[in-house]
């Protein structure tokens, strides 16, 4: 194998969704339907699917096996969060520098599914 293709976020309402990740995130919109949508990002495809509604009454480490954690990266991660908070996008870890050269923070999507947003340090 050499790259991930796709990955598929299980949403319990697409339109809410789609909003969330095109409009609030910023993600183009390749695809849109009431039951699957997609994202095109750079090397990889990000999917909604409508499903039931999760259980994230624990959106912070430790994340149950078997749930999904995407993560993208931004060029400026100071002003993202300030978009995101004005938004009221719920911030589960605000951005900080890891050990491994990336300032990371992690906000929850409307369903509660937690998402790391990193920028490269220099």
């Amino acid at each position: 194998m050499q790259k991930v293709d796709y990955t598929i976020v299980f949403v319990s309402e697409m339109a809410r969704s789609v909003r969330f990740y095109r409009d609030v995130l910023g993600l183009p919109l390749r695809f849109d339907s009431p039951t699957w949508t997609e994202f095109a990002t750079e090397g990889t495809t990000l999917a909604l699917h409508l499903a039931e509604a999760g259980d994230w009454s624990r959106p912070s480490p430790p994340f149950p096996a078997a749930s999904c954690h995407p993560g993208f990266q931004v060029g400026d991660i100071d002003e993202f969060h300030r978009k995101l908070e004005a938004q009221g996008v719920p911030c589960l870890d605000p951005p900080k520098l890891q050990d491994f050269g990336v300032k990371l923070a992690i906000y929850a999507d409307p369903d509660g599914l937690p998402i790391s947003i990193s920028q490269v340090v220099q």
